[in-house]
């Protein structure tokens, strides 16, 4: 950055971190949570996930203070600490979660529009199918000419994205019932939603989700007017991304109960508003929601294809990757990021793949990355790598990294078995891509451990397949 342009101060900084985490998420939070969770159980899982996705914000903050030079996206943290194998894996599941989760936006996109055109009922109907295919390829070209967001379209969603839900957070407090949400608050008369425990399991994926982006957080560090206060704006904007998520999670289920909730269409934060003013509310918020997912599509398409990009600069993926066109756009990233998503949206109309399911599989192949940058900034901390000159901070941060550790093994757990299938299908496809990296940069495909790694990914692979073909395994 060059000297002439302004330095941003906290308050803009916390602005860009809240603004690059709300996505379409909080929309469908209601609904989404209370699909599988009572009240209590959804208090228990948000503190649990409070305290893991703030040791996830801190985590990113040092290694991006501590490893400056590791500047190429969350999957170099990975390469670093454990090889090459686990280096490619990291960015691989990240570029995968990056663009199923553009099919999740493209799906509740479509599922919102159809309060105004029945056809796209649903959000994998032939009709919003082929709509969103078209929209996808019409951002695609716009793309390749070079052409990206204007401050205006920024200003617009970032407008989109806040005044509906501080919105729905004021009418629903005046509605909120003490009655409604305490009423069975631990489901012990719904036998079907499971334990406690269960009920906590069956949300952390979607908590997850909705906070995707807090690595990002490192990357204004250079636009930081002071460097410290990148750190204060990584929790400040953490702080208040949890508190609109959990207003808006804890409102809806004094406003309705939880079969209500669990039975709501996607958007159904529109729904609970419908309950609270009438079906203004609904248009309302579905409005406002559709103009921020169009706004937030652009950025998610780019970033999927940038992540391909960035990875095949240090010949982590191949070198036919980092290829650009004459306006700078990285061409072949952004062909391969559309394509996938091409094929599952077509997936999703023959699998009848729901919002939350995309959510889901998105989210679980994010887990790998998140759970080894943690590993590696225990791993630095354990070693003293870096804080040689300052031990006082070297035993808060291990501890810090491994409570990220615990919560990141704790999300694949509670990911369950169907998820980690699901997830094995797609990271195995990945280990053709990395042996013609590896080839490129004449290098050894496998060490020892990475054999043990690869037998294991391929060998779920492989039951995952056959569970498919048996119809035991669907999306």
């Amino acid at each position: 950055m060059s000297s002439g342009n302004p330095k941003l101060k906290l308050g803009a900084l916390t602005a860009l971190v809240i603004g690059s985490m709300i996505g379409g998420g909080i929309f469908s939070l209601p609904q989404n949570m209370a699909a599988g969770a009572e009240s209590g159980a959804i208090l228990i899982g948000w503190a649990i996930t409070a305290i893991g996705m703030l040791c996830f914000a801190f985590v990113f903050q040092t290694l991006a203070n501590r490893k400056p030079d590791l500047n190429n996206g969350v999957y170099a943290y990975a390469k670093e600490g454990f090889g090459n194998y686990l280096g490619f894996s990291s960015a691989w599941g990240y570029w995968i979660s990056a663009w199923i989760g553009n099919v999740s936006y493209f799906v509740l996109l479509f599922t919102t529009a159809s309060l105004f055109v029945p056809a796209f009922k649903g959000g994998n109907s032939p009709a919003a199918i082929a709509a969103a295919s078209a929209l996808m390829w019409g951002i695609h070209f716009m793309v390749l000419r070079g052409i990206k967001e204007a401050t205006f379209v920024n200003t617009v969603v970032t407008i989109a994205k806040v005044v509906p839900l501080v919105t729905f957070i004021v009418f629903a407090l005046f509605a909120f019932n003490s009655d409604v949400f305490t009423t069975d608050i631990w489901g012990a008369s719904n036998p079907a939603l499971g334990s406690v425990t269960e009920q906590v399991k069956s949300m952390m994926l979607v908590t997850v989700w909705v906070f995707i982006g807090i690595e990002g957080a490192s990357v204004y560090s250079e636009r930081a007017e002071r460097r410290s206060d990148v750190g204060k704006a990584t929790v400040l904007g953490f702080l208040c991304i949890l508190a609109l998520l959990v207003s808006v999670n804890v409102l809806s289920a004094g406003v309705m109960r939880q079969a209500e909730l669990a039975g709501l269409k996607d958007p159904s934060m529109a729904y609970v508003m419908e309950r609270i003013v009438g079906s203004w509310g609904a248009t309302f918020i579905s409005i406002g929601l559709i103009i921020s997912l169009l706004g937030a599509l652009l950025s998610w398409l780019l970033l999927a294809a940038e992540s391909l990009y960035s990875a095949s600069k240090d010949g982590t993926m191949p070198a036919v990757l980092h290829k650009e066109n004459d306006k700078g756009v990285p061409v072949n990233a952004l062909w391969a990021s559309n394509l996938s998503m091409q094929v599952f949206l077509i997936l999703a109309l023959f699998s009848e793949g729901t919002y939350l399911s995309f959510v889901k599989l998105a989210t679980s192949m994010i887990l790998v990355p998140y759970l080894f940058s943690t590993a590696y900034a225990a791993l630095i901390a354990w070693r003293g790598e870096t804080y040689e000159a300052d031990r006082r901070n070297r035993t808060k941060d291990l501890t810090v990294a491994l409570i990220g550790v615990i919560y990141g093994v704790w999300l694949i757990y509670a990911a369950g078995l169907k998820y980690l299938l699901l997830s094995s299908l797609l990271y195995a496809p990945g280990v053709l891509v990395y042996l013609k990296a590896r080839r490129e940069q004449g290098e050894r495909a496998f060490n020892g451990i990475e054999k043990v790694y690869l037998a294991v990914v391929l060998a779920t692979a492989a039951f995952a397949a056959f569970a498919l073909a048996r119809g035991d395994l669907t999306l």
